[in-house]
C-alpha cells in the first residue's frame, strides 16, 4: 500500500491517465446546443468523482451550462485553496485536419491527443487527483480546498460570474489556484503572473433589402462585404499599430525589471515564436520584441467574415449583408468597457454609404495582474523547484482567463497560475494533445504546493 501522496499518485499513474482518456471522451463542447446533453454528461462525472475520492459535490448553475462545486473543510486553522478549472472544449472543426478524432483520444510519442486533453481536462483532473492522493493515504488534506469547475468558460462564463456573485460567503477562501495555462517549455515550469484581457465583438453590414446581381447593379449597389474590408482595414495598419482613437491612452508601461526578466529567458524569441507556430516572418509593432507583443501589447484580430457566395464554380451576387467577428486583447490599465466604447465609436465612423453597420459586444474581460509577493507564489515556486528541479518562470499570457479577474473583484482573490501545458499544444487547433509527463508532473508539484502552503510535511514520496 502506498503510505504518501506522491507514492499513491506514482502507483496511480495508469489508472489516472485511462480516466482522463474516459473524461476527453466525452464531447462537452459549450458553444455547441447539440452538445448539452454531453455538458451534463461531463459534469456528472466530474461530481461523481469528487464525491467517490470523499470530497463533497454537487451541480448547480444552469443545466445547458452545469457548474461542479466541491469543498473539503476538515483543516481547521489551516488556509483555503479554491481550486478553478473548466470541462467545457471547443468544437473540433475540422475534422480533416486531425490524425486520430479529437473524441476517440489516444496516447502517441509520450501525448495524449484529444480535444479537451490540455484545455483543461487534463489540467482540472491534476488537481482532483492531488486530492485523491491525500484522501486515500492520510485520510485527509493539509488544507481546505474547494473546487469550481464550470462548463462555459469557452463561451463566454456567464453562469459561474453569477454563481459568485450570488454565493460569494460560500466561495472564501486565502487564494486561488488556476491550472489552464502552459508551461514555457518541457522541464521549464510557469507562473502566469499577468494575463490580457478581451473584447469580443461581432459586426454586421447590411446593404440592399435582398441580394443583388453584381452585373446589374454593381457600381451602384453597396456591398457589405467591401465594407466590411474597408472597416477592418482601417481599424489596423500594416505595422500593427491599432488606429482606434484613444485606444492606447490607458496603457500601462512594462517595468525595466520585468523586460530584463523576459530578456533573460532561455530562448532567442523570435526563433522561439517561429518554431512554436511554423509562421515565416513575425507580424505586429517592430519596436516591441515578441514577448511584449504577445504578453504586454494590446491587439486587434478578426476570427471570420461570413457573407455572400463561397462554394464551388462562380455565383455574381453582391450580398444583402456580411459579417465578421472581431476581438481585441487588451492590457493593464485598459478597460473593457472602455475599449468596447471606443472601437465601436470607431467603426460606425467608418460606414461607407449605404451600408448600415450594427456592432455588438459578445463578451468583455478586464486584463489582470498577480502581486509576486505572496506566500502563495512563494509556495508554488517551492513546489515547482521540487519537481522540476528549477522554480517558475514569471511570464505574463497572452491569453484570457476572465475568471481571474472576477475572482479579484467580486471575492477579493489573487490566483496563482500554474499551468501544465506546452505552447505546442495546438489549444483550440486540431491535434489537440497533452503531453503524459506534465499530467504526472502537474498531479506531483500541486500535492507538494498544498503541503508547503499549509506547512505541512506530509507529500514526502
Amino acid at each position: 500500500m502506498s503510505d504518501s501522496p506522491l507514492s499513491y499518485a506514482h502507483d496511480n499513474h495508469d489508472r489516472f491517465l485511462n480516466e482522463l482518456i474516459e473524461l476527453v471522451s466525452i464531447p462537452s463542447v459549450s458553444t455547441l446546443p447539440e452538445h448539452r446533453p454531453d455538458m451534463r454528461r461531463a459534469a456528472r462525472w466530474l461530481e461523481d468523482r469528487l464525491n467517490d475520492i470523499g470530497v463533497s459535490a454537487e451541480t448547480a448553475g444552469s443545466e445547458d451550462y452545469p457548474l461542479v462545486y466541491g469543498e473539503w473543510l476538515k483543516a481547521p486553522g489551516k488556509p483555503t485553496v479554491l481550486v478553478y478549472g473548466h470541462y467545457d472544449v471547443q468544437p473540433a472543426e475540422p475534422l480533416e485536419l486531425w490524425t486520430t478524432p479529437p473524441f476517440q483520444p489516444q496516447v502517441r510519442n509520450g501525448n495524449l491527443y484529444g480535444r479537451g486533453s490540455s484545455d483543461d481536462k487534463g489540467q482540472t483532473l491534476t488537481s482532483i487527483y492531488a486530492a485523491e492522493s491525500y484522501l486515500r493515504t492520510a485520510g485527509s488534506l493539509p488544507l481546505n480546498v474547494k473546487f469550481i469547475l464550470e462548463g462555459q468558460e469557452e463561451s463566454g462564463g456567464a453562469v459561474i460570474k453569477e454563481f459568485v456573485q450570488q454565493h460569494s460567503d460560500r466561495l472564501k477562501a486565502d487564494t486561488v489556484q488556476i491550472s489552464d495555462g502552459h508551461m514555457f517549455g518541457p522541464g521549464i515550469p510557469t507562473l502566469d503572473v499577468g494575463l490580457r484581457g478581451i473584447v469580443y465583438t461581432e459586426i454586421q453590414a447590411r446593404g440592399a433589402s435582398h441580394d443583388l446581381h453584381s452585373g446589374l447593379y454593381g457600381g451602384v449597389a453597396p456591398n457589405p462585404l467591401n465594407a466590411l474590408a474597408w472597416v477592418i482595414s482601417s481599424l489596423k495598419g500594416p505595422d500593427g499599430h491599432i488606429t482606434i482613437p484613444g485606444f492606447y491612452d490607458s496603457v500601462q508601461s512594462v517595468s525595466d525589471d520585468v523586460l530584463q526578466a523576459w530578456s533573460r529567458l532561455p530562448v532567442d524569441q523570435v526563433e522561439f515564436v517561429k518554431e512554436e507556430t511554423g509562421i515565416s516572418e513575425l507580424a505586429g509593432e517592430k519596436d516591441y520584441t515578441p514577448f511584449q507583443r504577445m504578453w504586454a501589447r494590446p491587439t486587434l484580430d478578426v476570427h471570420g467574415i461570413a457573407g455572400g457566395f463561397v462554394g464551388e464554380g462562380a455565383k455574381t451576387v453582391i450580398p444583402a449583408e456580411a459579417t465578421a467577428k472581431v476581438s481585441m486583447r487588451i492590457v493593464p490599465d485598459q478597460k473593457a468597457e472602455d475599449v468596447f466604447r471606443q472601437y465601436r465609436e470607431a467603426v460606425l465612423k467608418l460606414a461607407p454609404p449605404g451600408i448600415e453597420l450594427e456592432v455588438r459586444l459578445i463578451h468583455g474581460d478586464d486584463p489582470v495582474l498577480v502581486p509576486q509577493d505572496s506566500s502563495y507564489i512563494a509556495a508554488a515556486q517551492q513546489a515547482m523547484q521540487a519537481t522540476f528541479g528549477r522554480p517558475g518562470v514569471p511570464v505574463r499570457s497572452g491569453g484570457s482567463i476572465p475568471i481571474v479577474g472576477i475572482f479579484k473583484d467580486q471575492l477579493g482573490l489573487n490566483s496563482v497560475l500554474m499551468g501544465w501545458g506546452l505552447p505546442d499544444d495546438n489549444l483550440h487547433a486540431p491535434n489537440e494533445k497533452f503531453r503524459v509527463q506534465n499530467f504526472y508532473d502537474g498531479i506531483d508539484a500541486t500535492i507538494r504546493f498544498w503541503d508547503m502552503a499549509a506547512g505541512s510535511t506530509r507529500a514526502s514520496a
